[in-house]
């Protein structure tokens, strides 16, 4: 299976089961044209693409192009097989979602945490739950050696000083076990002082910084307690944290909405803030919601992202070069079909532990008791039903996924946004496919761009 498109001018053939990505003459993307989808083998078709071909191009250089292509099959760069997923359940993980607290000190429209108590009580974990949290992921890690633990809300900062301990407790239980827990932290940024900022860069691996883009768009989504907007609040602050966070990684994170659906200029406000690392995504909400998104908004949204993908090139190189998230792909080495199939691990490599220690798939399930898989509290009764259902939940079993060309990129995209908005794990969310789709082609052009401008 291969798919073909052509923008600015660069003509890109992608294979689908294997990952690569070929640029190419206009001649072979026109010939591919005529391949039938489903044969490795078109040489039964070579007289009838001579023919339709030969008024564009000459006879000799058709039989070249031909030939090239034969060898791209032969080598497995085009139309290789799909490899058949293996059957392994054996139940490993390697990452946990931690939220120390169920409470935040701001209050977001859009917020799916409800926010940030997940339609429950307001609750701070404490460290015995924590650590038992952490016991449990050691304890069912297998033979992996790198673990990771988000410190997640609600505002984990309200929290501050169970996550100190808990950072504490997990080093000295990862050495007895021989290994090595990469902690990060999710923050609205507005508690940070410059004791947080030093302990923060100091211990952990990566930090989230939330902010939507400029003054107008932020504070109409995210405001105090008192209704009042939080961008003159956390700007300075984490303008301070990246600064004194130097080389370590961060990424500021914002939500675009049906209010800034002209979400570039918000990125590009974010890059000239200084931020060089920056993700804004789509907010996924109800349709009755007035900030809501839908299929009606996608061509306005997909402009967005041709004017961003410009800008971001345009960047490379300079001073104010910066990185999309979603822009940032590695075209070379890809994780293995099997693991492109599976995506994200929700539910079987990745979960979710609550303040109370129930265990959810994944931090955008916790609360809702038809995804709860069991309590650190009670390790024997687990669900392992729900984790099978999220490992089956694989674009192998989607039947919108099994023909889609971006299947093993966005591994059929976010279980929790198919469910929100189907009802069901196997029933992709439209809107995040085909906004995804666009992303995967806009990062596949400008790797072309970089590497015809290197060539």
């Amino acid at each position: 299976m291969i798919f073909q498109f052509e923008k600015d001018g660069i003509p890109v053939v992608l294979d689908v089961n294997s990952g690569a990505v070929h640029i190419v003459d206009k001649i072979i993307y026109d010939i591919l044209e005529y391949y039938p989808q489903g044969m490795r083998d078109a040489k039964v078709h070579k007289d009838s693409i001579l023919e339709a071909l030969k008024e564009q191009y000459p006879i000799e250089d058709l039989n070249a192009a031909l030939e090239e292509l034969d060898q791209l099959i032969e080598e497995e760069q085009l139309f290789t097989k799909a490899v058949k997923r293996g059957g392994n359940f054996e139940h490993v993980i390697k990452a946990l979602c931690l939220h120390i607290a169920h409470d935040c000190n701001i209050r977001c429209k859009y917020c799916f945490a409800s926010q940030g108590n997940f339609k429950g009580e307001n609750l701070l974990m404490n460290f015995d739950t924590g650590a038992k949290a952490l016991d449990y992921l050691i304890e069912n890690s297998g033979n992996r050696r790198n673990l990771e633990v988000d410190f997640f809300g609600g505002e984990p900062l309200l929290n501050f000083q169970v996550v100190k301990d808990l950072v504490d407790y997990g080093k000295n239980k990862a050495m007895e076990w021989n290994k090595n827990i990469r902690f990060t932290i999710t923050t609205n940024g507005t508690l940070l002082d410059e004791e947080k900022m030093d302990y923060i860069n100091e211990n952990m691996e990566n930090i989230v910084l939330s902010i939507d883009g400029n003054k107008e768009t932020n504070d109409r989504m995210r405001y105090t307690v008192n209704n009042k907007g939080t961008y003159d609040l956390i700007l300075p602050k984490i303008k301070r944290m990246v600064e004194k966070r130097g080389n370590k990684p961060y990424y500021v994170r914002g939500t675009f909405t049906n209010f800034n659906k002209d979400f570039a200029k918000d990125v590009i406000h974010l890059a000239e803030q200084g931020f060089s690392n920056i993700s804004v995504e789509p907010v996924v909400a109800p349709k009755d919601e007035d900030y809501a998104l839908g299929v009606e908004d996608l061509a306005e949204i997909n402009e967005q992202y041709d004017i961003l993908e410009k800008e971001y090139f345009k960047k490379i190189g300079t001073k104010e070069e910066f990185e999309f998230f979603h822009f940032k792909m590695n075209l070379k080495k890809n994780p293995c079909q099997e693991k492109r199939a599976l995506g994200c691990g929700a539910g079987v490599e990745y979960v979710s532990i609550t303040p109370e220690g129930e265990i959810y798939p994944c931090h955008q399930f916790a609360g809702n008791q038809d995804f709860k898989m069991g309590s650190i509290w009670d390790k024997q009764n687990l669900d392992s039903e729900i984790r099978n259902n999220f490992r089956n939940a694989s674009v192998e079993n989607k039947k919108e996924c099994r023909n889609c060309w971006a299947k093993y990129y966005c591994s059929g995209g976010c279980h929790a946004n198919a469910y929100h908005e189907n009802g069901s794990l196997l029933e992709p969310y439209d809107l995040g496919c085909e906004m995804e789709k666009k992303r995967i082609q806009s990062s596949i052009i400008i790797e072309a761009k970089k590497k015809l401008e290197s060539d």
